[in-house]
């Protein structure tokens, strides 16, 4: 009876409330952990405690790593990190790395899902100046090409923005290289709707319907479909402008010739300042097909241009004109293009 007493007691003690008394400290629970102790110096084993920050090279580098960061913030923040360090950098001073390393990084950021990160790029490439990207022209249009085909409707038109910017710092690069001038216009017509290829890839027929520009591109619209039509026949007219219309270098020779009085002509015959001056000879590559071939010279490009593209872009320009209002004047500013740029040329058969 004692022991069946006592447990009764202890249970009853579990439910009471302790009475406190004024002046009298609540007493500590059974699980009271004292922190009072103070530590006069905390090791972190691995810790760096040189005084010498990161040089802006070592920043450089490590910055052009993340451009392949799965997140989209930290591609965008290294993007402008490199576009400060190109922007301000002094005049005729080369960057940490070598151009032929940081541009390939930067081309695929063309096909980035993120608006963000392409915004990035483009302000990072107006930096940049014609020397600097003219020997990779073949390997930025191949992103640029995939971007105007692309189901994206954002991206399609990023890459008509980065299109333009390399058509004004390398235009006559982006005609001649290999590929330039024919895939580039195939990729425009795809993009417009306005040519459906059948059969092999050496085939060049369309459809009446694609003659007319009466066909639609297959993937998705952007939010305006009128502004954007207006972006994209802008962006084919500053494309037809530099691959037909004579090079403006041309008034240039004269002048140049005055100033070496008495030897004429020197600039033909100085030594190229650009490299493989001869890759248009395609003297040991493999035999390019008609849509890789380079044309270099004006005449080479009417000609391929008023045999495969000439008649299905003015019918398409004859329909888009019919729209009017900016449709209807960005239409007129391409044929304009077209008819300076084929002036005075005649077929030979």
């Amino acid at each position: 009876m004692g022991s069946s007493a006592k447990k009764k007691k202890e249970k009853k003690q579990d439910f009471q409330k302790a009475k406190l008394k004024v002046g009298k400290t609540k007493p500590k629970a059974s699980n009271f952990t004292d922190t009072s102790f103070s530590s006069k110096a905390i090791v972190v084993n691995q810790q760096s405690l040189a005084a010498n920050a990161p040089t802006q090279a070592a920043l450089f580098n490590h910055h052009l790593s993340l451009l392949t960061h799965r997140s989209d913030t930290q591609r965008r923040e290294s993007l402008s990190f490199l576009t400060t360090a190109l922007s301000t950098r002094p005049v005729h001073t080369p960057p940490p790395q070598p151009f032929g390393v940081i541009l390939p990084k930067l081309f695929p950021l063309v096909l980035d899902g993120s608006g963000g990160v392409r915004q990035q790029l483009l302000k990072l490439v107006k930096c940049l100046s014609g020397d600097e990207v003219d020997d990779h022209v073949d390997e930025i249009l191949l992103y640029i090409r995939a971007g105007m085909t692309h189901l994206a409707p954002d991206i399609r038109s990023s890459s008509l923005d980065l299109l333009e910017w390399l058509l004004d710092v390398s235009g006559l690069e982006v005609v001649s290289c290999a590929g330039g001038w024919v895939k580039t216009l195939q990729c425009f017509l795809a993009l417009l709707g306005w040519r459906v290829e059948t059969g092999t890839a050496s085939k060049w027929t369309s459809t009446s319907t694609s003659l007319a520009g009466t066909a639609k591109p297959t993937f998705g619209k952007a939010g305006s479909d009128g502004k954007y039509l207006v972006k994209k026949l802008h962006a084919l007219a500053l494309f037809l402008r530099t691959g037909l219309l004579p090079p403006t270098e041309d008034g240039l020779i004269g002048k140049q010739d005055i100033i070496t009085f008495p030897l004429w002509q020197t600039e033909q015959h100085l030594l190229p300042k650009r490299s493989a001056c001869f890759a248009h000879l395609n003297l040991f590559g493999a035999p390019r097909d008609e849509e890789s071939e380079m044309y270099e010279d004006r005449e080479d490009r009417q000609g391929i241009f008023a045999e495969k593209f000439q008649p299905t872009i003015e019918r398409g320009l004859d329909n888009a004109r019919k729209e009017g209002g900016e449709v209807g004047r960005a239409a007129a500013s391409v044929r304009k293009a077209v008819s300076e740029g084929m002036e005075g040329y005649s077929r030979e058969f």
